[in-house]
């Protein structure tokens, strides 16, 4: 097996479940260790299992990607356990759906707290050790809601948003101190996320499983949905190549085309 990553070690937020789980494996297939970090234990647990079973060590965190304290905690976590921090993805996040007129406060902070603010965050939680080492890699998983914005979305949509800019800023920061900044935009993935907006957007007499086919027909002009095991592929790349930085490239089966 190809092990570009062997001795070095990732941090994943959000990598319980979901597109986070698939990075986190990727990665490790790849030969990296991997710290998982969420606030969903038993997943975090049995993500933490496979990563063992593919011989790589792993540890986890639970981490609630809002609070400072909590991801520095996660970083010194990393370094204590593993050994060491190469690669960061922030992939924590939320959603959910409700129009301008009816959005709350309240939910707009939540997803804006999660979303962008849990990645701002978390690489500034990292940066100080990627900055003594001269050498780092940042992957923040935003979405092509980050680039084209949806009805009953508008919040996600700009945190969303946030992250691609945030992304291209702080990578020019970074850009001569060894370590790159970039962004993964997923298109359609089957995670607890698209459950919910198949649930949200199914017409009168449609099951969830049914409207979840027809979205995959009728808005990837490849007509079929994109997988974490996707993702975690891009991610890799992002983390084995030095001149590549401050981009945010769709995975999307030709959804979106900027």
């Amino acid at each position: 097996m190809d092990t570009p990553l062997k001795g070095q070690v990732a941090i994943v937020t959000g990598g319980a479940r979901g597109i986070g789980r698939g990075i986190a494996l990727t990665l490790a297939q790849a030969g990296a260790d991997v710290l998982l970090a969420d606030l969903l234990e038993e997943p975090l647990a049995a993500t933490a299992d496979e990563i063992r079973a593919l011989g790589r060590r792993a540890a986890f965190a639970k981490v609630d990607v809002t609070q400072a304290v909590q991801l520095e905690g996660m970083v010194s976590q990393a370094l204590s356990e593993l050994g060491g921090l190469d690669i960061l993805v922030n992939c924590a996040g939320v959603i959910s759906i409700s129009p301008v007129s009816e959005l709350t406060e309240r939910d707009w902070d939540f997803v804006m707290n999660v979303n962008a603010k849990g990645v701002f965050l978390g690489c500034k939680a990292a940066l100080p050790h990627f900055r003594t080492r001269k050498r780092g890699r940042i992957i923040n998983v935003a979405s092509i809601a980050g680039k084209e914005g949806f009805p009953n979305l508008a919040h996600y949509s700009a945190s969303k948003f946030a992250v691609v800019g945030f992304t291209n800023a702080l990578a020019k920061e970074v850009a001569r101190e060894g370590i790159t900044v970039n962004a993964i935009c997923p298109g359609i993935v089957r995670t607890y996320m698209w459950d919910r907006l198949s649930d949200e957007w199914k017409t009168q007499g449609e099951s969830i499983e049914e409207s979840w086919q027809r979205h995959q027909l009728t808005l990837i002009p490849q007509g079929r949905a994109q997988t974490p095991e996707d993702m975690g592929r891009l991610a890799l790349f992002f983390a084995t190549m030095d001149n590549v930085t401050g981009q945010s490239v769709n995975v999307d089966g030709g959804f979106t085309f900027h």
